[in-house]
């Protein structure tokens, strides 16, 4: 029997992960329009990441942690899933790819699940399935709507100084609003697996979204760098349109207690702002990659865990 410490370091792992690879999907249009230095946009996220996580965490924690495994997993089981995805995750952001780290938890889980022989809940794997197959396209969708609705009450503001800022603290606004919708959403990710421990999930949230504030600081430049100028160039209505269209998308899938991809969310927003600018805008082939990395990463998490647990379990005898 594994004990507890090794379990919240591994959930700790995660979180940090997620505030890593997520930063970007938060800031990175904001950083890449030019309207916040990278430093200050990322304190920015660690803040409002910390305070998602803290009071709207449980959801998202509920469906992670009994939702998709029917049968109760190991502490072994368990702390497996959690470093197959977490290490997944790690390759990823060194290679400046924004992967879903939803994605990496699921098929984390899943194959751990495959490898004890535990039952899936295959009705509630299809709906989070259709979710990340749906929500991009949502997102960009979506996106298109705001920034159309934005210009169009922008430009009728006559005054020169409110034309200005308005589009600029619309920007921050809705950093501050995706960052939050993040916290809330992947805190579950980070943490739900030691749900069925029974600690209390306000503890777990405050460890996940501590984790994931430290995430941001220390190593959440590699893939803003990539949301924020590598999709498309952004001008500040754009950008703003793209993390709002996002930040609904994340809180409205966190209400609902579904693990969302924050990824794919900012990106499929940033695609469909960028196509009004023009196809050509748009960096495909930039996309081709991080779309490859979608389907590759629920797999290839599963696998991995599949066999680290297998393995571990032939080890130790378990």
């Amino acid at each position: 029997m594994i004990s507890l410490i090794p379990l919240l370091l591994a959930g700790a792992y995660v979180g940090w992960n997620i505030g890593a690879n997520d930063a970007g999907n938060c800031v990175g249009t904001t950083v890449g329009s030019g309207l916040l230095t990278y430093r200050r946009a990322v304190l920015l996220v660690a803040v409002f990441a910390f305070l998602g996580s803290v009071l709207q965490g449980s959801e998202v924690m509920h469906t992670m942690g009994k939702g998709i495994i029917e049968t109760e997993l190991t502490s072994l089981a368990i702390l497996a899933a959690m470093l197959s995805a977490g290490l997944f995750v790690t390759v990823a952001t060194l290679f400046k790819v924004p992967v879903s780290t939803s994605q990496a938890i699921v098929g984390g889980v899943a194959g751990v699940g495959l490898a004890v022989g535990a039952d899936l809940n295959t009705g509630v794997i299809f709906r989070i399935v259709q979710v990340w197959v749906v929500c991009p396209i949502l997102v960009g969708v979506l996106a298109v709507l705001i920034y159309v609705t934005a210009r169009f009450v922008l430009r009728r503001i006559s005054q020169d100084s409110i034309w200005q800022r308005a589009p600029n603290a619309l920007l921050i606004l809705s950093a501050c609003y995706i960052s939050f919708s993040l916290g809330a959403n992947h805190v579950g990710t980070a943490m739900g697996p030691i749900t069925n421990l029974g600690i209390e999930p306000m503890w777990l949230g405050l460890l996940g979204g501590a984790s994931m504030a430290v995430g941001v600081l220390t190593f959440g430049r590699r893939v803003t760098q990539t949301v924020g100028s590598g999709i498309a160039p952004l001008d500040t209505v754009s950008a703003f349109s793209a993390q709002l269209a996002a930040a609904l998308a994340v809180h409205f899938f966190s209400i609902l207690g579904l693990p969302v991809s924050t990824s794919q969310a900012i990106v499929g927003a940033v695609v469909g702002v960028g196509i009004l600018h023009g196809v050509r805008t748009v960096r495909l082939r930039k996309i081709g990659g991080i779309a490859l990395g979608w389907v590759a990463t629920p797999m290839a998490a599963g696998l991995f865990a599949f066999g680290v647990y297998k393995l571990v379990a032939t080890l130790t005898g378990s």
